[in-house]
């Protein structure tokens, strides 16, 4: 498996799962409360940016745009923060 497959699957089959995960979750908290707190309003914007950004990296992948050194970057800049999250 390639770097890029395996960048993409990182993605798809987790990263964005997440992330989808933990925006319904922020979502649920908000509505509970009837309102959104500062913080959790900047968490949801944060969140919904690395979900627009990780769809943007999925689809130059698709295209073939990225180089090889930024797909091995960011694959394993993508493992890093996941395994410090999973911690």
């Amino acid at each position: 498996m390639t770097s890029a497959e395996k960048l993409k699957n990182l993605l798809e089959l987790e990263i964005i799962p997440d992330l989808e995960v933990a925006i319904d979750e922020l979502f649920a908290a908000i509505d509970k409360a009837k309102s959104a707190s500062k913080e959790q309003k900047d968490d949801l914007e944060e969140m919904r940016e690395m979900r627009t950004e990780c769809f943007s990296i999925v689809e130059e992948l698709g295209r073939d745009e990225l180089e090889e050194e930024e797909i091995e970057e960011l694959l394993a800049e993508l493992v890093d923060s996941k395994t410090d999250h999973d911690a």
